[in-house]
């Protein structure tokens, strides 16, 4: 029997291709997203692989998010996997200058909307034990760099609530694992920088970055370990990266 994964950030990047590859795997999927015309796309594209259902709710919005969930069809609620995918960096500047409505976006997408799905998806998955959530922090959760400062508060978040739920979800035979990326060639910096393409694309130059089917790859791989091993933690960088500051730009990786 196919198990039912829910997949926030589908639209776009790692979520979207994690989507593809699940879908020609033992999975139906609930794809969630904000761009109703995307998750349109993909149901079209997958539905001849697997069942899909789609929701489209901001994770920012908790009562849509609450409401999505909730009146999910009861075939549906049957949730065995969780991947909270759906994050975003919002400029790059001194603490002191950063515009106070980018700062509230991280804070409200990375931790808050982590908080709303999950707290929406598992008591349905402790129904329907043994189950696996995934969550997708940062190398900036664990190393905090200059101009960054709230975003990678944010994703320490993310670490800390990877670790806690671990340690809650222990006797409801519920996996939890966090994946810890660092530079990832997706539109994360497009939406970092406001649409400047010039100074997005200068970000990935000079080296190669992960894509993000490496990243769906890892997830994967975390999905079908055996049902004794947990995957908990896994840091995943670029051959040309050694932490959050520390990068050579060169072409020969």
């Amino acid at each position: 029997m196919k198990r039912i994964c829910l997949i926030t950030g589908a639209t776009s990047g790692i979520g979207e291709a994690l989507a593809y590859q699940l879908s020609s795997l033992d999975y139906k999927l609930i794809l969630c997203g904000r761009k109703q015309s995307k998750l349109d796309k993909l149901q079209s594209d997958l539905s001849s692989q697997t069942e899909i259902i789609t929701l489209n709710f901001d994770v920012r919005d908790r009562e849509d998010v609450l409401e999505a969930i909730h009146t999910l069809p009861d075939e549906w609620k049957k949730i065995k996997v969780l991947i909270n995918n759906a994050g975003n960096a919002h400029g790059l500047a001194h603490f002191s200058e950063a515009e106070i409505d980018d700062l509230n976006a991280m804070i409200d997408i990375n931790v808050k909307g982590l908080m709303y799905v999950s707290k929406a998806a598992i008591p349905l998955m402790i129904q329907n034990a043994p189950g696996h959530i995934i969550n997708i922090s940062s190398i900036a959760g664990k190393n905090t760099y200059k101009n960054g400062v709230i975003y990678c508060a944010s994703k320490k978040a993310v670490e800390a609530i990877s670790e806690g739920l671990r340690l809650e979800l222990l006797d409801k035979e519920i996996k939890v694992s966090n994946i810890a990326p660092g530079l990832v060639e997706t539109n994360f910096s497009m939406v970092r920088f406001k649409g400047d393409e010039t100074r997005s694309k200068a970000v990935y130059e000079g080296y190669t970055p992960l894509s993000a089917n490496d990243i769906s790859d890892l997830i994967v791989y975390i999905l079908q370990a055996p049902t004794h091993v947990n995957i908990a933690d896994v840091t995943i960088l670029p051959t040309s990266q050694a932490s959050s500051t520390d990068l050579i730009k060169r072409k020969s990786f």
